[in-house]
């Protein structure tokens, strides 16, 4: 078993929180002692990971946020009860900012960042080299919960240092700072850290420390999020948020260079992480069950986009949580593991009620590499019509079967991501033929909370050696903070706002069409034969519009379509419509694919762009400026 840093004891715990923003370090004595000696000291580094939020947690992802997943009224979490408006300012829910449950307030995370980095060079048994890269964590870590603040928040204060205990009342009351200020801020300290920092870190007992590799990704997710509409020349959401000086929080003005910015940096992670051997995942082993068919490209594809999320610390991987949340930690995998017994009166680790909404049914493309309002080969009309399955569909689904039209002729993410009704599902470390309505195997049982409310299953973040009967049989993996995959997309977008349709932003995007198994975006628009809309990738808004939509299905349930949904100004298109999925209750073909209304879905623009600070936060501090709406 890997020896994890996340998991030491985390000594820190002695000290008081400030009422402010935690930035006054106490108890300077009991400091001393943490910095004499290197096994201590280590304690404090431990520390200041310790604060990375657990996004594969059920009750802490922001992934259920979004209009990703829903699960039945008994079941809802805090993610959803946002999804549906219920957040407020005297209550806010995954609070960054003053933290919850489990989380720590990232403040208080940054000020041991800052404790560690004040005081690391104290340590007589260190030296110098290491004392420099336990430092450079502490501040790319620093710059990484500003980071996440500020996706959050937007403008916020910058704790570049912590205050003197005897700080007065006015130095601790902070004040927030533009969102270019914060940018830059963020920026110049991942920069000061990759100074330090090794350029990959491959030792079993260290897998999840920061590299030159994972700092330059994340600046690369830093600045592609600077530049997009949201942050940059926002005048329609933000003319009136100004400070107490009348200077406006958000620049006003649409700026290109920040696209150039992103561009350059996605660039230099991709190629830093090649040069470190990082990149795209393909699965080169044989599944069980599959020895006569697994040639056959469309099951390479599958298993090629599932195990780059489920194979633990997998080449695709840049940035993994080492320390994965497990056990009665309620874990985003165990809810969303299929149930192998449905009459079971209870089973430990599989609750079988995190469900995709037919909305990401409906995202993933048709086999030919379009959406499938798209592709003229595509049924769209009757999509939720059911159909028989055929022989040249029997990987897809069960020959001979009924299953809806839009369950068929889909791209292999597809299958990869989602269980449906008589289709397939690798899992508990055997194939099984779905049967999902009421009464059936895997459908609804009476008076159970446990069931997919949507008729649609999580396939994606689940291993399929997992068993959902103990917590110790299910697979764990190191969540991925971000992958490769993920810069190609970055690039691939930067360079489009800033050179328009181009060789490079297509070639990027053409590397994960390849490796998810459909064609390439001149091949799929290109075709008259099934482009609805030809050539739509040759004009700057088609690729915009392709770019995204190849993010959101690359990327699906990564907890990363919350942010960029808002970040592209979408959200309120996104996150106002009603939750759909099939009438699970019902147990004939013909009821069973009914579309029906599972949840609702509430986003008042603008002021749930970001969250809310707590009323607490702001009385205690008067120079707070709350966020506009709350």
């Amino acid at each position: 078993m890997y020896k994890k840093i996340i998991v030491f004891v985390l000594l820190f715990g002695m000290f008081s929180c400030d009422e402010y923003l935690d930035i006054v370090p106490d108890q300077t004595q009991q400091i001393d002692l943490l910095f004499e000696r290197r096994e201590v000291a280590y304690s404090a580094l431990a520390t200041c990971y310790a604060y990375l939020p657990k996004n594969d947690g059920v009750y802490t992802s922001f992934m259920m946020m979004s209009d990703e997943v829903t699960t039945p009224i008994a079941k809802e979490t805090d993610g959803i009860r946002i999804m549906k408006g219920q957040q407020s300012s005297s209550n806010p829910k995954f609070g960054l900012w003053s933290g919850w449950q489990d989380q720590g307030s990232l403040w208080e995370g940054i000020r041991h960042c800052n404790v560690l980095i004040e005081n690391i060079y104290n340590v007589v048994d260190m030296t110098e080299d290491e004392m420099d890269i336990w430092a450079a964590e502490a501040k790319f870590l620093k710059a990484y919960y500003h980071f996440l603040l500020f996706t959050y928040y937007g403008p916020i204060p910058i704790v570049d240092e912590n205050l003197p205990i005897n700080a007065s009342d006015t130095e601790v009351r902070v004040k927030r700072e533009s969102i270019d200020n914060v940018v830059n801020f963020i920026v110049e300290t991942i920069d000061q850290a990759i100074l330090h920092l090794p350029a990959r870190v491959l030792s079993s007992n260290d897998l999840g420390r920061i590299d030159q590799v994972i700092a330059k990704s994340i600046k690369s997710r830093v600045l592609t999020y600077a530049a997009s509409p949201l942050f940059n020349g926002n005048t329609e959401m933000y003319s009136d948020f100004i400070n107490e000086d009348g200077e406006h929080f958000f620049n006003q003005n649409y700026d290109v260079t920040k696209w150039e910015r992103a561009k350059t940096a996605s660039l230099d992670a991709i190629n830093t992480a090649i040069e470190n051997g990082v990149g795209l995942y393909e699965f080169i082993s044989t599944p069980p069950g599959f020895e006569e068919d697994f040639e056959d490209q469309f099951l390479q594809s599958m298993y090629n986009t599932k195990y780059s999320i489920v194979d633990k610390w997998n080449t695709e991987l840049i940035w993994g949580n080492s320390n994965p949340v497990r056990g009665n930690d309620w874990w985003q995998m165990q809810a969303a593991c299929m149930m192998k017994n449905p009459n079971a009166s209870s089973v430990e680790a599989a609750w079988q009620w995190v469900a995709p909404t037919l909305r990401m049914a409906e995202m993933y493309y048709t086999e030919n590499g379009l959406p499938i309002d798209e592709d003229l080969s595509f049924d769209y009309v009757n999509r939720y019509n059911s159909i028989s399955v055929s022989g040249s569909q029997s990987l897809q689904a069960q020959y001979g079967s009924s299953t809806a039209v839009l369950n068929l002729d889909r791209e292999p993410r597809f299958y990869s991501s989602l269980a449906f009704d008589r289709g397939y599902n690798r899992t508990w470390g055997s194939l099984w033929q779905l049967k999902m309505k009421k009464g059936e195997s895997h459908g609804r049982i009476a008076n159970s909370d446990d069931y997919l409310i949507t008729g649609y299953g999580l396939k994606k973040l689940v291993h399929p050696d997992s068993e959902g009967d103990g917590y110790s049989k299910i697979v764990t993996y190191s969540w991925p903070l971000i992958r490769m995959a993920e810069l190609y997309l970055n690039y691939a977008e930067a360079v489009n706002e800033v050179d328009g349709p181009s060789a490079d932003a297509l070639s990027s995007l053409n590397l994960l069409r390849d490796r998810a198994g459909i064609n390439s975006v001149e091949d799929a628009w290109g075709n008259p034969e099934f482009s609805s809309n030809l050539n739509k990738h040759t004009t700057q808004d088609g690729l915009r519009e392709i770019i995204r939509n190849e993010r959101l299905i690359e990327l699906s349930f990564e907890g990363n379509r919350y942010n960029d949904l808002r970040r592209w100004k979408l959200a309120e298109e996104y996150f106002n419509s009603p939750v759909k999925g099939w009438s699970v209750d019902e147990s004939t073909v013909e009821d069973y694919y009914t579309i029906k209304q599972v949840g609702v879905r509430s986003f008042n623009s603008p002021r749930d762009y970001f969250h809310p600070i707590s009323i607490n936060e702001i009385t205690i501090n008067p120079n707070l400026i709350q966020n506009p709406g709350w």
